[in-house]
């Protein structure tokens, strides 16, 4: 039966209330400096914000959050192995100034996991310093704990749709990695990065970026604030170099 002139109005109402009040919660419930969640952190920057809602976060006294990020809904961001053990290092997760991290993303450090300025996330990315055992025949894999190496990922650098950065891996600066990657091991700046295991595809040159006002069809497509953002700051470092010279 279709739908009456009134119940079409109720339903628009309700949509309505439903959307704004949403709208309310998330904004309410993000962790922003000022909240209490924020104060929980081992230092948590000016600017910054994690989207609500969260998925998991636990150990926040030993992650530092860096000033102007945006780290996106449904995040996982874990020190240690539960939110009460007493052993993790006080800076096991150090997230740099204006990152970005997609939603449903997940970084889980137990010992240590640096991530430098400018970092940019895609969705689904999964980083972690400790993976599981495997050798003991007589133990579930998941009770098998294995050893904790650091990761770091330099400045400047993306990761991908759904990538995942193993223990023990170091990636440079200005580093690409492909979607779908699985990365572990040295990693050189500004590679870019693909596969599993992921390997390098290329080693982008200095004299190869280019500006992007050689590109203006690109340069239409582009958010303008990062189009802006990404030629300023090419101007100030340009002007730096001939200060230094």
């Amino acid at each position: 039966m279709a739908e009456s002139a009134l119940q079409r109005s109720l339903r628009r109402a309700s949509n309505e209330v439903v959307q704004r009040g949403w709208a309310r919660i998330r904004r309410m419930g993000a962790i922003a400096p000022g909240t209490r969640a924020a104060e929980r952190f081992g230092s948590f920057g000016e600017g910054s914000v994690v989207g609500f809602p969260h998925a998991t976060i636990y150990g926040e006294a030993q992650i530092h959050v860096g000033e102007e990020a945006l780290i996106g809904c449904w995040i996982t961001l874990a020190t240690g192995y539960g939110p009460d053990q007493d052993t993790v290092p006080p800076r096991a997760l150090v997230i740099g100034d204006r990152c970005v991290m997609g939603l449903r993303s997940g970084v889980v450090a137990h010992e240590s996991i640096e991530i430098g300025d400018d970092v940019w996330f895609g969705q689904d990315v999964f980083v972690t310093d400790a993976n599981h055992g495997f050798l003991d025949l007589e133990v579930p894999i998941g009770q098998q704990l294995g050893p904790h190496q650091p990761v770091r990922i330099g400045a400047g650098s993306w990761i991908g749709h759904g990538a995942v950065v193993l223990p023990g891996t170091t990636i440079g600066r200005h580093v690409v990695v492909a979607a779908g990657s699985v990365v572990r091991g040295d990693v050189p700046d500004n590679a870019i990065v693909a596969g599993v295991p992921a390997k390098v595809v290329r080693v982008v040159q200095p004299d190869e970026r280019g500006d992007p006002d050689d590109f203006p069809e690109l340069a239409e497509l582009a958010p303008r604030h990062a189009y802006a953002y990404g030629k300023a700051r090419r101007e100030a470092r340009a002007a730096e170099a001939r200060r230094t010279r």
